[in-house]
């Protein structure tokens, strides 16, 4: 699988762009500010239906616009088809498939599978418990539609209880019927959740621990390790037994909402005392993990986006990420850079069909013979 090309009008800094894309390679090139993480987060967008970026659809509208609208088209195992997504400020976001839209929108994830790696991302590592959770549990999404459908479920339920403890909070009273419906169908939908990410970190984590290896030159010893309070025997009675401080909090405070995943190098936390070389190899082997590990689930290799990356990782694990790119284990490939020599340095040595794509202020320049103009 691989996008053949896209089309944007109105989203984010472009008025309209057309271009089409190698099934292999592809640089995007220009200054910062010019719309190479745009373009990206366009394609991640048609891939997974939502920005990797901003959780607002509206904010991806251009200044002073009223909608954005991005199409392009997907080579598929047997067919081509064209993804397209609107939206329009009161209207809302229209996803189609073959311009005919979807019946729910959950039903477009893990049909054209997506990784991303940016940035960011580092919060996966610094950040709290909500941004591993949120990182796995999309991975999870692509290969598995019933979690995606239980998680929906269970964050539903959860805002619904939050919302009634506020209200029984305020009000002085307790409506416990109400909540008892709730609780025995978010105690099973966490036994489930719990079951589905356990399995999945099993699966996991011989990948991850190959590529921290192969990228770390087995410098160090890591691990990771997955938390939760349902893997206790008595968790259906804890659960019922925090109301209380559910009440007083006015919010759910345990159940598997509040799961977390270890990150470790050596005894102690990475977070904590790895050095920043360090926790971008460790980022970068849980993306390359996340990559292979929906390749394989899937049978089908996921698009891979490279934002900014040789910014934060030093030559000598450049040349081994390439070296990675370069394999077949990788499928289609985009990549963002500021500096176009850098860039054909490190290409040109790759055996791989590459298209070079120079941005400026919005205008695109192409050239797919590997060289620039």
């Amino acid at each position: 699988m691989h996008l053949q090309n896209i089309s944007l009008t109105f989203f984010k800094n472009y008025d309209s762009l057309k271009i089409d894309f190698s099934n292999e390679l592809n640089a995007i090139i220009g200054p910062n500010g010019s719309g190479k993480t745009n373009l990206l987060d366009a394609i991640y967008y048609l891939s997974l239906s939502k920005s990797a970026f901003v959780k607002i659809d509206k904010y991806n509208i251009k200044q002073e616009e009223q909608y954005f609208n991005i199409k392009g088209d997907f080579s598929g195992a047997t067919a081509d088809i064209e993804i397209q997504c609107n939206f329009q400020l009161g209207k809302g976001k229209l996803l189609m498939a073959d311009r005919k839209p979807y019946e729910k929108q959950s039903d477009h994830i893990g049909r054209f599978p997506a990784v991303m790696i940016a940035p960011d991302d580092i919060s996966i590592i610094n950040g709290g418990s909500e941004e591993r959770r949120k990182f796995f549990d999309g991975i999870i999404c692509q290969v598995d539609a019933e979690y995606l459908r239980q998680l929906i479920r269970y964050n539903k339920l959860i805002k619904q209880r939050n919302a009634y403890l506020k209200y029984f909070s305020d009000r002085g009273s307790v409506d416990k019927t109400l909540i008892a419906t709730y609780d025995e169908e978010l105690v099973t939908l966490a036994v489930y959740i719990y079951a589905a990410r356990k399995h999945f970190i099993a699966s996991y984590l011989p990948i991850f621990n190959d590529f921290y290896i192969e990228l770390s030159l087995e410098r160090e010893q890591v691990s990771l390790s997955y938390e939760s309070v349902v893997a206790e025997p008595s968790y259906h009675q804890r659960f019922k037994a925090s109301f209380a401080a559910d009440l007083r909090e006015g919010r759910t405070i345990m159940g598997i909402h509040k799961d977390d995943y270890l990150f470790h190098i050596g005894e102690r936390l990475i977070r904590k005392t790895g050095s920043q070389g360090q926790k971008k190899t460790y980022l970068l082997a849980l993306k390359l993990a996340q990559f292979v590990f929906i390749k394989q689930k899937k049978n089908l290799a996921p698009i891979l986006l490279l934002d900014d990356i040789f910014d934060r990782l030093d030559d000598e694990r450049i040349q081994k990420l390439l070296r990675i790119l370069n394999s077949e284990r990788t499928g289609q490939v985009f990549i963002t850079d500021a500096r176009p020599e850098r860039s054909r340095k490190f290409f040109e040595a790759l055996d791989a069909n590459k298209k070079f794509i120079h941005i400026k202020e919005g205008s695109i320049q192409e050239n797919m013979s590997g060289y620039y103009e």
